[in-house]
């Protein structure tokens, strides 16, 4: 039995936080996110003989069926069916909560971070649908994007082929982008957007440049002018680029000629931000955000930086800014924003990376109105599309997509799938 592979993060936990890890962690299968129950057979933890725990359901899904092995998910070594076990340590784990829970209050479903939240924002308004990766299937991953209105979907990690494309139901239909420095080749790919047109465009900060690709994964074109440290990377409405530089502290702004493979204009929009990570650009105003994390140097380590999210118009003027310190004033809760999206309405969307929750900070035009909309499943969100009415996360916890919908009925419905190998 083992801990997901992910950021440790449990030191700075409260007794709460700590629980809700636990649950999230290593009382559900990791193949299928369902919750393991000693009362169903099929979702009873099983061990590996290589020391990974799943579900009996996802066991016999993944064997052979004749041969009775399977490559387990995780490691990849190959396990025999006959000589899996009961996991009994982490049922008695889970009758031990349960227990504790109907004799004491206990913690919330969701205690966010260990604090309890505001009145009122304790019920998400959308439900997850699907989920589907796995440590295994991704490693690490940092970047997600969409590929057309088909829902195609791209996801940079850290495995020997770091781009990987899933269809919307998880299925693994393609990956490219070999680790190294070579055309063609990724060192450290950070974040992923995808243009108008269908090019898949990734920031190398290894290799501090960006690099283009067509959706097959055939190399276009490597940008390296400018660059220091290449991070974030979005689509605007006309289909060019933006792309923030963390060491440089700027935003850059390029037009393309993909068929072509060259750059036709290339400028900085903005020079003046404190280490800017994510960006987006809204569908609907043409509206740019950009997310910068901020260093204060004059309070205590453990204290000295916050994040702050910046919205410019067209023509790169300051409209609006919010950042994690006022927003938790408003609500309580101890806010962390990493990723940003614009829905399709102009509402900003955020992930919060440490509470495992997605906000709406609606259209900031009168100020943030900080609603939550998904605050279950989640351990580390970091980035996230709007698509139609589905909300997809990346979350680098359990190294997984997640999507989410909203539900005209009660309660919501999980389809969970493994993605399938290539």
């Amino acid at each position: 039995m083992a801990l997901n592979p992910g950021p440790g993060r449990c030191g700075s936990l409260s007794p709460e936080g700590i629980l809700r890890e636990v649950q999230i962690n290593l009382l559900e299968c990791k193949v299928c996110f369902e919750k393991f129950c000693t009362q169903q057979r099929e979702r009873r933890p099983q061990n590996l003989s290589c020391g990974h725990v799943l579900c009996l359901e996802c066991i016999r899904a993944l064997s052979h069926p004749l041969l009775r092995k399977l490559e387990c998910p995780f490691c990849r070594q190959l396990c025999s069916v006959d000589s899996t076990s009961h996991c009994q340590v982490l049922c008695d784990l889970q009758e031990l909560l349960l227990s504790w829970s109907t004799t004491s209050s206990g913690p919330p479903h969701r205690a966010i971070g260990g604090f309890k939240p505001a009145a009122g924002l304790t019920s998400s308004a959308l439900y997850l649908y699907a989920a589907f990766g796995g440590w295994g299937t991704l490693i690490n991953p940092t970047g997600i994007a969409v590929l057309g209105s088909s829902g195609t979907i791209v996801v940079v990690h850290d495995g020997e082929k770091r781009v990987v494309v899933f269809s919307r139901q998880g299925t693994r239909l393609n990956s490219f982008g070999r680790r190294g420095q070579a055309s063609g080749e990724l060192c450290h790919p950070v974040d992923v957007a995808v243009t108008p047109c269908g090019y898949v465009v990734v920031t190398d900060a290894g290799d501090k440049a960006v690099k283009i690709f067509t959706s097959r994964g055939n190399h276009v074109l490597t940008v390296r002018d400018s660059f220091q440290v290449p991070w974030g990377v979005a689509t605007g409405c006309g289909g060019h680029l933006l792309v923030t530089d963390i060491q440089a502290g700027a935003l850059f702004h390029f037009k393309m000629d993909y068929t072509r493979g060259v750059i036709l204009e290339h400028r900085t929009a903005i020079s003046d931000l404190q280490q800017p990570k994510a960006v987006a650009c809204c569908p609907v105003t043409g509206n740019t955000a950009v997310m910068e994390h901020v260093t204060d140097n004059t309070r205590p380590p453990e204290r000295h930086q916050h994040t702050r999210l910046k919205v410019f118009s067209k023509d790169f003027h300051l409209l609006h800014q919010t950042d994690s310190f006022s927003l938790t004033l408003q609500s309580t809760v101890r806010l962390n924003m990493s990723g940003v999206v614009f829905d399709a309405d102009g509402n900003a969307l955020v992930t919060d990376c440490k509470q495992g929750m997605v906000w709406s900070l609606g259209k900031l035009q009168n100020g943030p109105v900080l609603t939550p909309l998904v605050g279950n499943h989640l351990i580390r969100p970091v980035s996230l599309v709007s698509l139609d009415n589905m909300l997809i996360v990346l979350d680098s916890g359990d190294h997984a997509v997640k999507i989410y919908s909203a539900k005209s009925d009660t309660g919501s419905t999980t389809m969970c799938k493994q993605a399938k190998s290539m």
